[in-house]
């Protein structure tokens, strides 16, 4: 039975490099941000178009209009979550019945806003991805088009750190650098080897 490790982190705390640190172990991994990616190219463009007018250019969804059509917009925002959620949800659940044929013992979905949906119900345990509040700060200013105000409206949507690590099972604390999280990594994997997946996990 594959055991299912819901990977989260707040923006900028290193939740991408950690979950590729996995990658290269072999690791099977769903990653939902670039599920919506695809998305955006596919089946949520008709939907989206049709809630927010004018987001959609050349058959893809641009995510700039998109995002100033919801930012701070907490109705609006809820309307597009309404229409990609379930889609999400799809690709993750065809994604572990395909981990579980293939007879994987451990598969990992990276999920941004695990904990603030409920999603941790449908793991077997949480990894939350850490750092320190200051370099969490630096790393999301250092990217482009990134203000205070739109990290402040990301972080409002965001449970806390210090409450995400409450509910984790792991951590992985990425301020050292990249080295220490892989020996971080290395010891998660060490101490899941072998642990069966909760039968109440099965889908039919």
């Amino acid at each position: 039975m594959t055991f299912v490790l819901g990977l989260t982190g707040s923006i900028g705390m290193g939740k991408s490099t950690t979950a590729q640190l996995f990658v290269q172990r072999g690791v099977p991994l769903h990653d939902a941000d670039a599920a919506v990616h695809r998305l955006h190219r596919g089946r949520a463009v008709a939907p989206i178009e049709a809630a927010f007018p004018g987001t959609v250019i050349d058959g893809t969804v641009d995510r700039a209009k998109l995002g100033a059509a919801v930012l701070g917009k907490s109705e609006a925002l809820r309307r597009l979550e309404a229409i990609i959620h379930p889609l999400v949800r799809e690709e993750e659940e065809a994604f572990i019945a395909r981990c579980r044929c293939e007879g994987a013992q451990l598969a990992i979905i990276d999920v941004p806003l695990l904990l603030e949906t409920g999603g941790e119900s449908r793991c077997d345990a949480v990894l939350v991805v850490t750092a320190p509040a200051e370099v969490q700060r630096q790393r999301v200013l250092a990217r482009p088009g990134m203000t205070p105000e739109k990290l402040d409206a990301i972080l409002s949507r965001q449970m806390p750190d210090a409450e995400k690590r409450r509910h984790a099972h792991f951590l992985v604390e990425t301020g050292r650098g990249v080295m220490a999280a892989g020996r971080q990594v290395g010891s998660i994997l060490r101490a899941l080897a072998g642990r069966p997946g909760r039968t109440a996990m099965m889908r039919s």
